[in-house]
This record gives structure tokens, sequence and C-alpha cells, in this order.
């Protein structure tokens, strides 16, 4: 496995709407080793996701270290630990919004509130090509949402309605206290 080179804002990679993956691709060792190099890269960079995009590749593909979610009843047992988004498809299962802090790989070192929709239904190919399906809430819905925003060519400052939040990470971390990191929910 390989750490690999992360895209940041202004490459056009990440501005690009990625193709869809041809399941069959999906065995290759080319493709399990993108998978595998994704992985190490998301857990190098401490990341909670990574989408194909942010390592270069136009693919409809990621990653997500579900094991970084809350111990919550709600999250679902896929999402209890690292899988992958293959071709995802999303569709919002409850017209509510929250709002809640983002940071992104390919934009290091700044956050800010990003509205979010609260509750998906989320329909995708693991790495072995099989379908699978599962309801995100929460922040898991937030980090779902983040990724695919990747695959359609966006990053979460594009969804940032007031950009006065935004703010440096060592900032964030000196002046946002635990109680303002809390999500905020939003009227549909």
């Amino acid at each position: 496995m390989a750490i690999l080179k992360v895209s940041h804002l202004g490459h056009p990679v990440l501005r690009k709407t990625s193709a869809k993956i041809d399941p069959a691709q999906l065995g290759s060792p080319e493709m399990q080793r993108l998978i595998d190099d994704m992985i190490e890269t998301m857990r190098e960079y401490d990341g909670v996701g990574l989408a194909a995009p942010q390592v270069h590749v136009s693919k409809q593909l990621a990653v997500i270290n579900g094991e970084l979610m809350d111990d919550d009843d709600k999250v679902p047992e896929v999402a209890r630990r690292v899988f992958t988004l293959v071709n995802p498809v999303v569709r919002i299962k409850v017209e509510r919004r929250f709002v809640h802090w983002e940071g992104c790989l390919s934009v290091p070192g700044l956050r800010g509130k990003v509205p979010r929709m609260k509750e998906l239904e989320v329909e995708a190919l693991d790495r072995d090509g099989n379908l699978f399906r599962f309801v995100a809430q929460g922040f898991l819905a937030a980090v779902v949402q983040h990724e695919t925003d990747h695959l359609g060519g966006k990053v979460y400052l594009d969804r940032m309605p007031d950009l006065t939040t935004l703010t440096y990470l060592k900032e964030y971390r000196h002046h946002v206290d635990a109680e303002d990191d809390s999500e905020d929910e939003l009227a549909p």
C-alpha cells in the first residue's frame, strides 16, 4: 500500500464530474490497490473520508472511516467500519437540514459551517461489486454528502452560504468551543 498525493483546491480534477466505474473492473488488482491506497491515505491524514478525485482519479469512488462515527445506535452496521462507496446514489429521506463544521484534505487548514441534509438513503456498490443500501443520519449523512460532492466536482466551500464562518484550523481549535462545535438544526 502507498500514501497517495492529495489534490488541493485549484487542481482541475476537483471540479470535474467523476466517471462511473464499471463493476467488472472492481475485482482488478489495480482497482483493489487504489482502494487500499485511498484507505491508507485517508488514515495518514486523519480524514474521515476520501474521494477518488482527491487523489487525482476522476472515478465515482469514495472511502469512509466508519470507525470514527459516534457509537450511536442510529449508525448502521455497515458504517461502523471502513467502507467503500462505488457509484453512489444518494436520496433525501427527510427534508431537514443541519449545520456543522467541516474541513477537507483538499482544502487544508480551513474549517467552515456547512448546511447538510440530516437524513439520507444511500445506495452503492462495495469494493467487491455487491450492491448495498443504508440510511445515513447526522454526522454520517454529512460525511456521505461531503464525499459524494467531490464526485460531482464540488467542495464544501461551494455549500457554505456564509463565508464568515470560514476559519483556519489553528484558530478553530483555539476559539471554537465544544458548544459552538455542535450541530445546529435548521428549519426545512
